[in-house]
């Protein structure tokens, strides 16, 4: 095996892609920085009863362990960034109000999430604590949606859907409780086969279940589906705080264009506790930013306190989008020159590119275009076009 070869699902950067990584990340962290969200850092690795609890719990099987050699305890290397921030907030913070907090760093999975998946992400994202209105919601879902333009992303999209509606049928049938989440993808990928077989798979399962859950896959659409979930799914005090939630969200965002599939919780059951969302754009297969609130996620650190945020991966981003054009370059002698030295300083200072490369040296170079050269021309240095 050749010792260049990397892991499965794992690839280097290269020049283009981690420019506009970097130019990305940091105006990101403006954006976020102007909105009141602080930045924090947790660490890539943490003991793992801290790492996995709570709501954190569902990524054990996309954690990577190792044993710490200081304390032999186990420890992982995060796969979400999103419990730890919620352990800063319950536990380091302690804030009374809101917290709005925001971060970014690397995270590794030790299985990819999908066909397509990479096992490295570059996590940003944003999470507001302390406030369980539709205010926050709203918040999130806005700076999501100038997450995605300022990365370059056109046509941006909003879907939207609520577990409470699956959890209210689910609660119903106490047969079909320890098969939730086999429910759930069943519900994701709309195998309405699978699901009417259900009934003869699990000899308990009520024939009314069934239908219920035969309804919910084929509820996706507009706003008129929230209508239609009221009139075909068995009513509920839980069902009609959940797609009055949904209502509520959708009144607030009248300038948004969106969709509500009440059938796709993606990786949010379980996890979120109210309103999911996803970002799809044109040329993405995948959502492009997931978020949603996940209330009570700091219980697990002692202090049970309403959530909601998002994240987006920059190194997904980056792999796609390809606005990032050629940054123009001068090429220049290297030589010791007092004079040259100088000029070329000059030039960086005034936020020029300046690369020096040995006469008749090959300049091979993938995010510059070199379209001018530094020559002397009676004792001075002068900037011409090549």
């Amino acid at each position: 095996m050749s010792k260049w070869l990397l892991p499965e699902r794992l690839a280097d950067i290269l020049p283009v892609q981690a420019r506009y990584i970097e130019a990305c990340r940091r105006d990101l962290l403006d954006l976020y920085r102007s909105y009141g969200y602080e930045l924090v850092q947790p660490p890539l690795a943490e003991y793992i009863d801290s790492l996995l609890s709570g709501n954190g719990r569902a990524l054990n099987l996309r954690t990577s362990k190792l044993v710490d050699q200081l304390s032999g305890r186990t420890m992982g290397v995060r796969a979400d960034i999103t419990p730890q921030v919620a352990r800063i907030d319950a536990h380091l913070l302690n804030r009374e109000g809101v917290t709005r907090l925001c971060y970014c760093g690397p995270v590794l999975h030790a299985r990819p999430a999908g066909l397509l998946g990479d096992r490295e992400l570059l996590q940003i994202g944003a999470e507001i604590f302390g406030h369980s209105g539709v205010q926050a919601d709203t918040e999130i879902i806005e700076l999501a949606f100038e997450s995605a333009r300022r990365a370059g992303v056109s046509h941006a999209r909003l879907d939207l859907n609520h577990p409470g509606v699956y959890k209210a049928i689910i609660a119903t049938d106490a047969a079909l409780a320890p098969h939730a989440e086999l429910v759930a993808d069943l519900l994701a990928t709309k195998n309405l086969p699978a699901i009417d077989a259900l009934a003869s798979q699990f000899s308990e399962v009520a024939a009314a279940t069934v239908q219920a859950l035969r309804e919910l896959a084929l509820l996706y659409g507009g706003a008129e589906v929230l209508e239609r979930a009221k009139a075909v799914l068995p009513a509920s005090p839980e069902l009609h705080a959940a797609l009055s939630e949904l209502a509520g969200l959708v009144q607030a965002l009248p300038e948004v264009e969106l969709g509500i599939d009440l059938a796709d919780m993606g990786t949010g059951y379980g996890y979120h506790s109210g309103v999911v969302f996803s970002v799809y754009a044109e040329d993405w297969h995948n959502a492009l930013i997931k978020g949603g609130r996940y209330d009570g996620i700091g219980r697990a650190f002692g202090r049970d306190r309403p959530a909601t945020g998002f994240s987006l991966d920059l190194r997904k981003l980056a792999a796609v989008q390809s606005r990032q054009g050629l940054t123009p370059a001068i090429r220049a002698p290297w030589q010791r020159d007092r004079a040259l030295k100088a000029r070329v300083q000059e030039l960086r200072q005034a936020g020029e590119v300046v690369i020096q490369v040995e006469e008749h040296q090959p300049l091979q170079v993938d995010e510059f275009l070199i379209d001018r050269q530094l020559v002397k021309e009676n004792n001075t240095w002068v900037v011409k076009p090549c």
